[in-house]
């Protein structure tokens, strides 16, 4: 895989943050929407009335006093994920796998006891990791098991799969695979694995790390060229859907795929990043630019996925 120099980038049409920002970002989302997505509890509502599925919700914790129901919930629960509603970049997330005795074990394979997670749902409840700084409120959802076929290339952490959706319209995707060096977590700023998915088919493109190209996973060693994601039209689609539930029209959705329950939304993004174009090998202008030239755009999310798979599949 070859590096790709600054020029080749400016003449694939790459988008920079400043036209990110105003051309699109402060043209197509309205303010008013943006409460919707900056706090997962009201995107879990919101998204579930347009069909779009989520992992399951099985406590809301509002107030301190309702820390100790959380204890008594989780008493019987083998794993779950603790996030702040309106955190952002992954801060403030808990994901428990499993338990042994009084012991919660952690996704790195740490061991807690319930007081450590008491004081977690004390920090969130302050606004320790919400975005601005503000009082929230804490989510307990349950674990998402992760398909076998996607999970074996990530290291310790859940893979997900990012999707830019621009006027209802799916207009590139990644997958985002944790290492070592991103703490199990699926953040490319922390180190996690770009794979580029062809919008097409759902079959990887290319692969970076730190914004470097690699064919390999640095931790589990698998090569990242031939990975397909299944039931790939289907995530389109509920990424699709998402313009409805919010109104937004540029965003970021962020899917994972369970073992069981199959592809569910993670969250929502107003001001997604622009990693996703090194991972893709491939700018974004032009495919927006597709996109604002429509002279008859689609209005049923199946429509718009399949002129999304069918124009910009590569070649």
């Amino acid at each position: 895989m070859d590096w790709i120099s600054p020029r080749q980038l400016n003449r694939l049409g790459m988008l920079n943050m400043n036209r990110r920002n105003v051309d699109y970002i402060a043209r197509y989302n309205d303010r008013s929407s943006y409460p919707l997505v900056d706090n997962k509890l009201q995107t879990k509502l919101v998204v579930a009335e347009y069909g779009v599925k989520t992992p399951e919700l099985l406590q809301i914790v509002r107030q301190q006093h309702e820390i100790s129901h959380f204890r008594e919930m989780a008493e019987d629960l083998g794993g779950f994920a603790i996030k702040p509603a309106k955190g952002s970049g992954g801060k403030g997330i808990t994901v428990i796998t499993g338990r042994d005795d009084d012991a919660y074990i952690k996704a790195s394979g740490a061991r807690v006891d319930a007081d450590y997670l008491k004081r977690h749902l004390t920090n969130i409840l302050a606004g320790l990791y919400s975005l601005a700084g503000t009082p929230d409120v804490a989510i307990v959802e349950s674990l998402v098991e992760s398909a076998p076929e996607i999970a074996r290339y990530s290291f310790q952490g859940v893979p997900d799969i990012r999707i830019v959706v621009f006027q209802g319209y799916p207009v590139m995707a990644m997958l985002r695979l944790a290492t070592k060096a991103s703490d199990g977590k699926a953040n490319l700023h922390q180190g996690a694995v770009g794979v580029g998915l062809d919008i097409g088919t759902g079959r990887s493109l290319n692969a970076v790390q730190f914004n470097r190209p690699i064919s390999l996973h640095p931790d589990t060693g698998l090569a990242l060229e031939n990975i397909q994601i299944d039931a790939w039209q289907e995530m389109l689609e509920m990424a699709s859907r998402c313009y409805e539930a919010t109104g937004l029209g540029y965003m970021g959705v962020d899917l994972v795929v369970d073992a069981n329950r199959g592809p569910l939304l993670l969250e929502l993004n107003a001001r997604p990043g622009l990693a996703i174009q090194m991972a893709n090998g491939r700018g974004l202008l032009p495919r927006l630019r597709t996109i604002e030239a429509l002279k008859r755009p689609h209005f049923i999310p199946q429509e718009r996925a399949t002129f999304a798979m069918d124009t910009f599949a590569a070649l």
